[in-house]
Parts: C-alpha cells; structure tokens; sequence
C-alpha cells in the first residue's frame, strides 16, 4: 500500500471506530480518513501532573486535579431536577462536594464508595465550601500513583458525547492510529529547510502534538506542523503568480494623451502622495505585456474611484474598454454620478447597467459596447449576463470584491476571449497584512493609506443609554447648523432572543416623536429597491434631515453633508462594521461625529471594541485587532475562499511564522521554480500525492 493510500484508509477500519462510529465522525467532524483524523489536532492541553489538596483550592484556577476518598453519595431531587452528589475528602479530612446535574442514574451505578478516586474539574466556591460539577473521574489504582503528562483535549460535539464519543474516546483512537501511522508518515519538508529553521522531524511532530512529552517538545510540534501549513499555501499562491505572469499576456496601455488632459485642465483638486504611488503602480502594470491582478486597498473616503477613473482612461487611450462592478445599485449609481462629471467634459461615452435598466436602454448600452463605441461602463451583476458583450475589453475593476464568488469575476474576463483584460480589485475593508497574504497572495496589493487633504478625522464617542437626551440635544444642535444625521439599528424588528437590542421599528418611532420638526427617511434590506431609492433619494436631497436605517447603508450612498452618525446597541456590531459605517460620515469639509450608543452590561470583547474605535480611525489597525477578535472566518467572506482550510495555523497569532514561511516559499522557487532539485523532492512528492482540488497544501493526500 502506498502512503498516499495508506492515509485515504477509511476511518471505519481503526481499531475502536467501525461503521457506526465512523458515519458520526463523518456527519459531526468531517472525520473521513485516517489522514483527516491525524489532522484532527487537539484545540488544548490539560496538565494532569499537578495534585491539589482541598484547602489549596481557589476559584480563579481553570482546572485541576484532587485524590481522595469518596465518602457518601446519594441522588437528590425529583424528575428533571434530580442531581447526584457525593464527598470527596482528601489525606488532610478536607471535603469536597462533588456534582452530576446529568446522566444522574448511571454515575450513581458506576461511582464506588470508600474508594479513592482522581477527580478532575474546575473549582468553584458556595458558603465557604468547595465544589466541582461533572469532574472528570479516574480510579486510583495502587500502582498508578500518576497520570501522564499533557492531556489532549479534542473538538467533539453534544451528539457524540451523546454516543459516549468524548475527547477521552478520540485520544484512544489517536493513539491506535499513531502506532500503526508513524512507519508511514513521509517528510514532506527538504532537509535544507529543517535544517535553516531547525524544524521537528514529521513522525515526531505528529506524536508531540497529540501526545506532548514535555512542553518544549509540544512548542516545536506545534511551530514545525504551523510553519509547514503555512509554507505550503504561500508556495501555492506563488506559483500560480509565476505561471499566470509567464502565461497570461497583457494589453500594452503606454499612451495617456486624455489622462494628460484629465491632470492639466479638468482635475480639481490634487491627488496625494499615496494616490500618486499607486496610479504608478498600476501604469508600470499595464506597461509590462503581463496581465495585470492587482487588490487596490484604502480607507472609506480616501480615493480609490478616482484612482479607479484614471486606470479606466489609460485603457480608453489605448483602444480599450473597461467596466466597473458594484455589488449593489447605491453604490453602482454613485460611481456613475461621480464619474460622469468627469467623462462628459472629457467627450467619453460613461453608460450604467443594473437590474433596474429599462429594456429600451439596454439594447442601445448592448448595441454601444459591441461596437465599441462605449468605452466605459459601470454596473452591477447585470454585468455578466451572457448578451453583454465587448468590442474590446481591457480593463474589469471591481469594486467591494469579496462580495462577488469567484466565478462570477471569471465570468467577466471570459468577455474577452482573445487577450484576458487586466484585473483591478478594490476594497474598503481594510485586509490585515496577514490576511491579505494569504488571501490574495498571488495577487499584487497597493495601499492608499492617506485621506485627501481638508478631510477632518472623524470624531468617535460612547454613550449609554442612560445619556440619550445629551446625545438628542447634540442631534438638534447639528440639524440647526444644516447638516444630516444617520441612525442605524442592528435589527429590523424585535425578536424575543434580543428584546434588549433597539429595534428599528421601535426606533423610528421614538425618533419621530422625539424630533417632531424634522422629517425622518427609514430604510432597511426587507424594502423594495425602488422604495430604497426613493428614500435614499430624498435623504440625499436634504429632504429629510435624519435616517434611520438597518447596516443597508454600511456600503453605499455618499452624502457629504451628513455629518452625524449613532449606531445603536453598538455592542451588536463587528468591529470592521462599525468601521465601515463610520465610513458614511466625515465625506464632506465640516468636523464628523460617530456616537456608539450602548447599555451598561457590555462583554469584554465588546468593550475592547467600542475602545478601539473610540481610539483610532486607522482601518488597518481596527482590522488587525479584529482579526484577533474574530479570526479570519468572519472577515472578508473568506469561508469561500479556503483561508478556513487551515488546521493549525492561526493568522491572527501566527503573523511571525507566516513571515518566514512565505519568505522560504519564495525563496525554493526562486532557486528552482518547477521543484526539479534533488533536494526539493520531498517537497515535490508531497504535492503529487495530493488530489489537484486541495487548497491546503499541508494536508495528508
């Protein structure tokens, strides 16, 4: 049997497991094969070398563990409120209650008075009295006086713990696996590697993983299994950077006469150093002969369309055409409207395509674009409909890019079937470096991470409750000065789980009774999309001085004369959402304000969330510290993108290894870009025996 074979074995097949416990690892854990099971690495380790007697006992400890004698138990209660308990006590007479709240009948079988026990569990204090709820228990037999070293711990699920499968029963599987794996565990790092970064070998990894000998054993498991998962996505991304540059051609953009006229006569204001770098980048792209894939980066308001406008002018001097992509109408319209001040003075032809474009207008907007005498469209998912077709297509910029799937960007280069156009992605959402690494590594990613000049630093404040008619009274103060304020509810109505939260309908009640001389606009994603029209529309207009809405505005409409933003229960809110929403103030000259309103009873995740955005309005920050918060499941969508294929690794934690790691895949490529050296042939094994759909390079076949 090959390795590779060897590690596809069906799990039903190990000792302990058969066809009924393998179909609920299956269902529970995605447990297939014995190469998923291996990866199944303990989430925590529980020190079991260390005896507490009762009177060292505090309540800060997390666990620990007691000898001593059972002395006396007995069930107490009736029916669903029954309970077990029993004493323990200790060499020193001290007691300690032990308790079961469940599964009451058969501990009360299975507990032995007057014998001496290993109680294992979490300490906690009553009327100067320890206790412990559903201790681990392990009888004390003469000889076995302790018990090993560190205890792994696994993810299991209430539905196997249902079927008596705990993390106790998983470690015994571990261990039936490791005997007969190990002899088949191959190194899949070369030897120059192991050596430079004094790497753990690949058997003793998996072994001091699961089954640690001693702490300084367990950290360089841990830093070799860390180090090779994250070598093996970087060396991923960068060979399919290097293949797509040696295979993917580019259309050449070297002329910019209109551009040039953009900049001397038709340009307003001056674009900023960071601007400036990056529109360098981008020329220096389209320049190459190479198909340009770059992630455009920056900050709510700091530039990124005009940056965007001028890629698409160098493309229309060049012949070409290009498209921009929204994900929603607001945002598309606002593109538009923004760029076709600039197009009309120009002579360029500027269309708009989305859901709502009239059929009449359509066919003229089809009609242009084959043509070629439209050169620049924006729009949104209408885009990609199979009738829209191009004369030329140079150029797709896509904008808020981690809400469209990947096919459907595909589906975008396709409309050029004999030279693929260049890719500019853009975002918003600030991507920590670490992410963005692995994310979108084989991409090429500029930052403008500077404001235009005369922007004014959005001023961040949290409020309770309790100082609502402070923070109303400021609201009137704003109004009386000519601006707009938006008020965003976490939810649209109340639901029984959250009767605490405000809800919106609730919400836009109170602000109508409270500001009865203002009109009040309402939106929220359960409207109809002309019926949002129209009251962003009349918000925009300044015909309503206060909106109440649901996170719909998050990405969206600019109204640079709303200054005010109060998002309440704040506590409700990622941080990158609350980023995001401040986003929609502070886009015109006057000084902008973002209240976070919020009760008293506040978790510590959400408290170090309302300080950061109190303290900093530096989007790559606020990302960073999200990413610990959260970790990246929840950032970016990224649960389509395999960065959750991870077994091990943690970008939030890990930013230093996946430093190193990326610098060793860069360099063994660099050295030998088809891994045909003798001494990366572990390396290139490894990647053959892996099915050709595996994201995650480090994993077994």
């Amino acid at each position: 049997m090959t390795v590779s074979n060897f590690f596809n074995t069906k799990i039903e097949f190990l000792k302990g497991v058969g066809p009924m416990r393998a179909e609920l690892l299956q269902k529970e854990l995605s447990i297939f094969t014995y190469g998923d099971l291996i990866q199944h690495y303990p989430f925590r380790y529980l020190d079991r070398t260390q005896f507490y007697k009762v009177s060292e006992l505090d309540e800060s400890m997390p666990y620990v563990q007691v000898r001593g004698r059972i002395r006396g138990k007995e069930v107490i209660g009736e029916g669903r409120k029954q309970r077990l308990a029993a004493t323990l006590v200790d060499e020193n007479g001290d007691q300690l209650e032990l308790v079961w709240f469940k599964g009451v009948k058969w501990m009360e079988k299975t507990l032995k008075n007057h014998t001496d026990y290993i109680v294992f569990g979490k300490p906690t204090e009553f009327n100067g009295r320890f206790s412990m709820a559903h201790p681990e228990l392990e009888e004390l037999a003469e000889e076995k006086q302790t018990t090993s070293f560190l205890q792994p711990v696994y993810n299991t699920t209430e539905k196997l713990k249902a079927h008596r499968i705990d993390s106790k029963v998983l470690a015994k599987m571990m261990e039936h696996l490791l005997k007969v794996a190990l002899p088949q565990v191959q190194e899949s790092l070369s030897p120059e590697l192991i050596d430079t970064y004094k790497l753990m070998d690949k058997r003793s990894a998996y072994t001091n993983i699961h089954f640690p000998e001693t702490v300084e054993k367990y950290n360089a498991a841990k830093f070799r299994l860390k180090f090779e998962e994250l070598f093996y996505i970087q060396l991923r991304l960068f060979r399919q950077k290097v293949v797509r540059k040696a295979d993917l051609k580019g259309q050449v953009f070297n002329q910019v006469p209109t551009l040039n006229e953009f900049y001397k006569n038709h340009m307003t204001f001056d674009l900023t150093n960071a601007q400036k770098r990056v529109v360098k980048e981008i020329y220096a792209d389209l320049t190459a002969g190479k198909q340009m894939n770059r992630l455009l980066q920056g900050d709510v308001g700091s530039g990124k369309t005009i940056v965007a406008f001028i890629t698409m002018l160098i493309a229309a001097d060049n012949g070409a055409q290009s498209v921009l992509m929204a994900p929603t109408e607001i945002l598309a319209d606002q593109h538009y409207v923004g760029l076709k001040a600039f197009a009309d003075r120009l002579g360029i032809n500027l269309g708009k395509l989305t859901g709502s474009t009239k059929a009449s207008e359509r066919k003229v907007l089809h009609e242009q674009l084959r043509s070629g005498d439209m050169k620049m469209i924006v729009g949104t998912h209408a885009l990609l409909e199979d009738v829209v077709q191009f004369q030329n297509l140079g150029l797709c910029i896509v904008d808020e890019q981690h809400r469209f799937g990947v096919e459907q960007r595909s589906k975008l280069w396709r409309k050029n079937p004999r030279i693929i156009p260049h890719v500019l992605v853009m975002t918003a959402t600030p991507i920590p470096r670490t992410l963005a690494m692995t994310l979108y590594g084989d991409l090429d990613v500029s930052v403008i991470d500077e404001l235009p000049a005369g922007r004014k630093e959005i001023v961040t404040v949290h409020r309770f409750d309790s100082h609502r008619l402070r923070v109303f009274q400021f609201v009137r103060d704003q109004i009386k000065l000519g601006r707009q304020v938006y008020i965003v509810y976490p939810l649209i109505e109340e639901s029984e789980q959250m009767e605490n939260y405000k809800d919106l309908m609730d919400g836009y009640e109170s602000i109508k009774r409270a500001f009865p001389e203002y009109q009040v606009s309402m939106v929220h994603g359960k409207l109809k999309p002309q019926d949002k029209d129209y009251e962003m529309q009349r918000f925009v207009k300044n015909e309503t001085q206060i909106m109440v809405a649901t996170t719909v505005i998050e990405v969206g409409v600019n109204v640079p004369n709303a200054s005010v933003m109060i998002i309440e229960s704040a506590e409700r809110f990622g941080l990158s959402q609350l980023h995001q929403l401040r986003g929609r103030v502070g886009r015109g000259a006057e000084q902008s304000y973002c209240i976070l309103m919020t009760g008293y009873k506040l978790s510590k995740d959400s408290k170090t969330r309302l300080e950061t955005m109190v303290r900093t309005n530096n989007g790559f920050e606020i990302a960073d510290i999200d990413l610990k918060l959260r970790g990246p499941g929840d950032l970016m969508g990224t649960q389509q993108s395999g960065v959750l294929d991870l077994l091990i690794a943690d970008l939030s934690k890990d930013a230093p290894i996946l430093q190193e790691a990326r610098a060793a895949a860069q360099r063994v490529l660099h050295q030998d870009p088809q891994l045909e050296k003798p001494e990366n042939a572990n390396i290139r094994r490894h990647i053959q025996s892996l099915s050709a759909n595996t994201i995650n390079w480090s994993r077994i076949s």
